[in-house]
């Protein structure tokens, strides 16, 4: 019997200690949503908010509807500038990522799969530097410049389950040292206190797939220079995203803070429940922002492989869709992601992860307290 904190395991892999980022506590969510109308009236005649246009607008090179979106993104986020891309987080990340020259600072961990095909693409040279080791950084940055790296990528998630760095001290070393950065913001923006380009950094990039929009859409919000790059090299009439596609995301965004906040608070909850003992087969749970914020429920017996096709028949989601899209209303029990496993592969048999989406602690605890009860009878 191994004993890891305060979880004590009869067999199999320890599950590591985890350092979940700050979410938005309830009433901070509701002014957000508050302040992203009043941006919204700030850009908008009303009557525009029922109609939109398509095409490559003189001048404006995009819909005019996607203009005006894009000012409202830019406005709440406090960031000069944003382009609505097409390719959601993936193309965003991409288009950042095409304006940086020379060498390029990242974590020295698995990266998210596709940002790592898209450092291939792109052919991009990395220094690598373990962003929880302060002293590492600082040294790094001290021998920073275009003959080293000028820039540096930031994933706002944990892309190892043990990663501990604070991403607004990253960022500002980052800035002190003269180095531009951009920031991988999937599944942190609006569910943390502040996104990258909140914390100063050049560009922050995320899905808006991922915060209920329409499928393919994403968002380069920041520096005036680098998003203006993004929008140039966008010119062609079937790269833009269509002035419907904009509003639809708009729209999305507008319940989005108070979901989270919610799915935040019933995630705690059912941490706490499982902690406490409440469903035989659990040795122990772990909160984390392993790509989206869910719990790590470490099981008992080797079952992890077999549970989310379980839980599917009693309720849950088998798989994701965009982790946290429109689509995902059901508790998802599924698989660690790739870059925790490529960094953790032991875990594989033991541990799922579980996000609440939309239910309650109740539906989520008796799913799998009914899901484990079939496994291991």
């Amino acid at each position: 019997m191994t004993t890891h904190s305060d979880i004590t395991y009869p067999e199999g892999p320890r599950l590591p200690a985890t350092h979940p980022l700050p979410t938005i506590p309830l009433d901070d969510a509701i002014a957000r949503q508050f302040r992203l109308l009043e941006c919204t009236a700030a850009h908008f005649d009303g009557r525009d908010l029922f109609a939109s246009d398509v095409g490559v607008v003189p001048e404006l090179g995009r819909p005019r509807t996607t203009a005006r979106v894009e000012a409202v993104l830019a406005d709440f986020f406090g960031a000069e500038d944003a382009a609505l891309v097409q390719g959601a987080g993936t193309g965003a990340i991409r288009a950042a990522l095409s304006q940086v020259t020379g060498p390029l600072l990242i974590h020295d961990a698995p990266p998210y799969r596709t940002t790592e095909v898209t450092l291939r693409v792109l052919g991009t040279e990395t220094v690598r530097v373990d962003l929880n080791d302060p002293d590492a950084l600082r040294l790094a940055l001290s021998e920073s410049g275009p003959s080293r790296f000028a820039w540096a990528y930031v994933q706002h998630t944990r892309q190892r389950l043990a990663d501990s760095y604070d991403p607004g001290a990253v960022l500002a070393a980052c800035r002190a040292a003269g180095v531009r950065t951009v920031v991988d913001d999937n599944y942190a923006v609006l569910r943390v206190p502040r996104c990258g380009v909140e914390l100063g950094a050049d560009a922050s990039c995320f899905s808006l797939f991922k915060l209920h929009g329409p499928e393919g859409v994403g968002l380069v919000a920041g520096a005036r220079d680098l998003v203006g790059k993004v929008r140039r090299d966008n010119y062609s009439g079937g790269g833009q995203v269509q002035g419907h596609q904009a509003l639809d995301a708009l729209r999305a965004l507008t319940h989005v803070p108070v979901m989270w906040a919610l799915q935040s608070q019933v995630g705690a909850e059912v941490a706490a429940r499982l902690a406490a003992g409440e469903v035989e087969g659990v040795a122990g749970v772990r909160i984390a922002n392993a790509q989206d914020r869910c719990l790590l429920v470490r099981l008992t017996a080797p079952v992890a492989r077999a549970l989310p096709e379980t839980a599917a028949r009693h309720g849950a989601a088998p798989h994701p869709v965009g982790a946290d899209s429109r689509y995902e209303i059901a508790p998802l029990f599924y698989r660690l992601s790739g870059s925790s496993l490529a960094d953790a592969p032991e875990l594989a048999d033991w541990t799922v992860r579980v996000n609440p989406m939309r239910a309650g602690a109740d539906l989520v605890v008796d799913i799998l307290r009914r899901a484990l009860a079939e496994l291991i009878r």
